[in-house]
């Protein structure tokens, strides 16, 4: 199996992206800059990130200058630390590990990490605001204080604040018998102040110790917007310092959303919403998205190293092919494509098994690429391989005979066509030995370029998916399907659903708008066989919902209509919808069904629904009056 983790391994072709922001990082020469890599769920950011990070360790010049890595991933505090706060500590922690082996820098550092302590005390507000004023520690701060020395590394239990008398004596305020650190008595603190004199300090070591800070910030797009936002703003405390350099990633997208959780109320626009990220970085890089030619290659270097693993590939021709598959696309603009024969070229001409895994991921590579399911997204393609190899793990034990070219055939038409899928399947019967005729005249008519008959589609997909090697048609499906009980898309004799049921579900799969057909198959159905199909129709569209249009409710809106017991149902599933995604067309079917008027009203009032669909909302409404 393929770790689902970030790695340092380019099968991506990114290292010429990171060796252009490395670079990048490098000329600044201890100017400050901030990078951006943007991207969406499972693009590879995470790797890029690593990429440069690399890259940027080997640069280092002792002399003049070394790169100081610090990677923050603040959706590792969340609800355990302010991310602000931590941030702020991991960059302390590491000026104080450099400047370990110099004392007067060392002194400098010390000084510089109570300042943290005290930004990080700021965060608590209230009494931690009259105690930082008056220099006395008041209610729980100053119980804490008392109780526990060193609160923060601040209090007498910490490491004792040295202060000068003037005459370069050094006295510990704990010998005095007063509060030492930052309590002490009658010296007013000004935050603003203190932030500048952090900052100030921060730059002075820096240069001393003749270092480039560079922090790496993850994962902010797996945090809650509360967190995202604190990280962001801890992140301008440090912001265009010299030799300190920020590169952060995360998806825009979630960015501006969290932008607008954190204004809400306020009727921040989506344009000062990306101006807000915009402020703080001055260099955005997107994440290429992987074309046919780069996704081509993944897989391949995929199934190569799994080949590996399994001994049917060896270690010289492995490393051979990990160094020429990147050569080969950072020339793609002269038109080097990876060809069949190329690959082929990799693995050797009698090396049956490869040739036909080569074979796989150059079939795979335009559909994945092209599917809206998949996108050509690197972690959704890991992840398609993953569970093809899992069912072939799963097929030795229970005595079934099925190759990988095989399984990933019917799992890319499960994961990218499931409304064909299961016309298929349901297809299936004893009496054929799990054949299913209309399979076979497909994959002719489309070797042949005539017209495909029922239930397919004549559209690219359909056409490329039965000329993917090898044919199906011939083939028994029943070991695939019950391969695939674990996708939780066939209702494989497990579901209890009629004839009329399933008649129904194929139905509403299919359904753009109300038809007299429809509601005669609905009420032949019966309530209960149409709440099944209903929910099932619900679930087999889910990967082509757009939430845009009034087609994406019809599953839920006809049977209700019919059947008006299944509000309830009907309502638990709407109200699963990522109201970010919904668009004003789906409004007024929805609202004229007084069903879905109370959920329809919540999205009205929620910050996370653009404002076109809250107007549609508002208009709605007033037809209804």
């Amino acid at each position: 199996m393929w770790s689902d983790n970030e790695t340092t391994v380019d099968y991506l072709n990114f290292g010429v992206v990171a060796d252009a922001c490395a670079k990048l990082l490098q000329q600044a020469k201890g100017t400050p800059i901030s990078v951006g890599v943007s991207g969406g769920w499972g693009v590879g950011k995470t790797s890029l990130v690593r990429m440069i990070e690399g890259r940027l360790k080997l640069a280092d010049a002792p002399d003049t200058n070394t790169y100081v890595i610090v990677t923050f991933n603040p959706w590792l505090y969340q609800d355990f630390e302010g991310a602000r706060g931590a941030l702020l500590q991991l960059v302390g922690d590491e000026v104080l590990r450099l400047a370990a082996k110099n004392e007067p820098l060392l002194k400098k550092a010390k000084r510089l990490v109570k300042r943290i302590n005290l930004l990080r005390l700021a965060q608590l507000g209230g009494e931690a605001a009259v105690t930082l004023y008056t220099g006395v520690p008041v209610g729980s701060i100053g119980a804490a204080v008392m109780k526990v020395g060193g609160f923060l590394g601040l209090g007498g239990g910490g490491e004792s604040d040295e202060s000068d008398d003037g005459d370069g004596k050094k006295e510990k305020a704990a010998d005095k018998g007063e509060p030492d650190g930052l309590f002490k008595p009658a010296e007013p603190v000004s935050l603003p102040s203190e932030i500048q004199a952090f900052r100030n300090a921060l730059e002075e070591l820096l240069e001393e110790l003749k270092v480039t800070l560079v922090v790496f910030v993850d994962d902010l797009d797996r945090c809650l917007p509360k967190t995202a936002i604190s990280t962001l703003e801890s992140i301008r405390l440090l912001l265009f310092l010299k030799r300190s350099a920020f590169v952060v990633a995360a998806d825009n997208e979630f960015i501006r959303g969290a932008v607008r959780v954190h204004f809400e109320g306020t009727g921040i626009s989506g344009e000062v919403a990306t101006n807000y990220f915009d402020k703080l970085i001055q260099v955005p890089l997107h994440v290429p998205r992987l074309g046919i030619n780069e996704a081509k290659a993944y897989l391949a270097l995929l199934l190569m190293e799994r080949a590996h693993a399994d001994g049917d590939f060896d270690k010289v021709g492995f490393e051979a092919a990990r160094e020429a598959i990147p050569r080969r696309l950072q020339t793609s603009w002269k038109g080097d494509a990876v060809t069949s024969e190329f690959l082929q070229s990799l693995v050797g001409l009698s090396n049956m098994r490869m040739l036909e895994l080569m074979q796989l991921a150059e079939g795979l590579a335009p559909l994945l690429t092209q599917s809206s399911a998949v996108n050509a997204n690197p972690r959704l393609m890991k992840r398609f391989l993953n569970t093809v190899y899992l069912r072939s793990a799963l097929a030795a034990p229970q005595g079934i005979d099925l190759d990988i070219p095989s399984l990933a055939k019917w799992h890319l038409v499960e994961r990218c066509d499931e409304t064909l899928a299961n016309a298929l399947a349901a297809r299936v019967t004893s009496d054929a030995d799990g054949r299913v005729p209309v399979l076979r005249e497909a994959e002719a008519a489309a070797a042949s370029g005539a017209a495909l008959p029922e239930p397919f589609k004549d559209d690219p997909f359909s056409r490329e998916w039965l000329q993917l090697k090898p044919p199906l048609g011939e083939v028994d499906l029943r070991p695939l399907l019950h391969l695939s009980r674990d996708t939780a898309t066939r209702d494989f004799g497990a579901d209890n659903m009629t004839d009329e049921g399933r008649a129904l579900r194929d139905a509403l799969v299919t359904a753009t708008a109300s038809n007299a057909p429809l509601t005669d198959a609905i009420r032949a159905a019966g309530a209960i066989q149409a709440g099944m199909a209903m929910g099932k129709a619900w679930q087999l569209k889910a990967a082509k919902r757009t939430w845009r249009s009034g087609e994406d409710v019809v599953p839920l809106l006809e049977p209700c209509k019919v059947f008006p017991e299944l509000a309830a149902q009907a309502s638990a599933l709407l109200e699963e919808a990522p109201v970010a995604k919904v668009g004003p067309g789906i409004i007024p079917p929805l609202y004229a069904q007084q069903w879905a008027r109370p959920i329809v009203d919540k999205w009205e009032t929620d910050s996370s629904v653009e404002q076109r669909t809250k107007t549609a909302i508002q208009q709605a409404k007033k037809g209804a009056r």
